[in-house]
This record gives structure tokens, C-alpha cells and sequence, in this order.
């Protein structure tokens, strides 16, 4: 049995937190929670919009309706998302950081992708900070006229060490094949 890691050892800031990927057994060490709230508009309206045409079979700019088992209630949850695909790989990003469904993938270690009357069962690998760069710079690229304003003025252009500052507040996943589906 290996020994109990201090917050400390992950290398985490003063003030964070450190929880094992459910997928990967890996420690993830977390700055700290980051979480921008929807406002009213975007969840009463821009949202239910969005899943309203992607359940419908309507993919806007790449969104899918993504559901995963509730951590608690056992119950499952859907949020619209955006599936970026890059380098032949398929990613989640979170732009509002720490937000139920990062807390309930992680617990669940995968989900459902959804379009329509298509699903996908997926399995889901947290990122690492260092990895995650490259993932955001395509995420941004791709939908900052949606989501910029929760990056902290980091953008597409930014440096390396930019976006890296900015990862701990805006978790990553690959979207990984199913094993069921093997």
C-alpha cells in the first residue's frame, strides 16, 4: 500500500484541495475551486436553447448534451457541452470551472455524449495541468466569442505559460472510448 500524499506533495497552492480521478486512480492537486455561476440568462434561456436543438438532433458548433450520473443522488444530470476535437482526440472543457459536471464525471469516471437520439457511453481521463495547454488554446480558438470572458483575458494567442497559469481553474477530460464497447 502507498503511503498517504499531503496536499503539500501535489504541489497544490495554499488554500487547495487534491481528489484521486475516478478513471485514473491519478491525484489531482487543484489550486483552488474555481466556479463562475451562470447567469440567469445563459441557464434559462442560451442553455435550454442549445439542448433543446442538440437533443433534437441539431449540433451547434460541435454541442452535445452531456449526461452523467449524479455523485449523490444517483440520479442523471445533462448540461449542454461543447466537444472539441483535436488531433484526432475528443475533449470536455470546463470554461466555468469547477462545476457540477466536472464533480459528477469525476465520480463517475464517464458519461454519455448525446445528439439527438444518438449516445455515446464514454470513459473520461482528467488532464493535467501542462497537458491541458494545448487543449485550451483549441477550445478558445474555437468558442471564445462564447466563453472568453471566463478566462481571465487569456486567449487563443496567449502564451504557453498563460494558459497553463489558467488550467487549474478550467479542468480538461479526454473523451475516451467506452470499455463496455470493446
Amino acid at each position: 500500500m502507498l503511503p498517504p500524499i499531503t496536499l503539500a506533495q501535489t504541489g497544490a497552492a495554499a488554500g487547495g484541495h487534491a481528489h484521486l480521478g475516478a478513471a485514473t486512480g491519478m491525484l489531482v492537486a487543484m489550486a483552488d475551486t474555481h466556479y463562475r455561476e451562470p447567469g440567469w440568462f445563459t441557464r434559462n434561456v442560451f442553455n435550454r436553447f442549445v439542448a433543446f436543438l442538440t437533443r433534437h438532433g441539431v449540433s451547434v458548433i460541435g454541442s452535445r448534451v452531456l449526461a452523467v450520473k449524479g455523485r449523490t443522488s444517483g440520479e442523471l444530470r445533462t448540461v449542454p457541452v461543447n466537444l472539441l476535437e483535436l488531433d484526432g482526440r475528443r475533449y470536455l472543457v470546463s470554461p466555468r470551472g469547477e462545476t457540477q459536471w466536472v464533480r459528477n464525471i469525476r465520480a463517475a469516471g464517464g458519461g454519455e455524449l448525446r445528439v439527438g437520439k444518438k449516445v455515446e457511453a464514454f470513459r473520461a481521463r482528467e488532464l493535467a495541468h501542462d497537458e491541458s495547454v494545448a487543449v485550451l488554446r483549441a477550445y478558445l480558438k474555437r468558442w471564445k466569442f462564447e466563453v472568453g470572458v471566463f478566462f481571465e483575458g487569456v486567449g487563443p494567442d496567449s502564451t504557453d505559460d498563460e494558459l497553463r497559469a489558467v488550467a487549474p481553474r478550467h479542468p480538461a477530460f479526454e473523451v475516451l472510448p467506452d470499455r463496455s464497447d470493446t
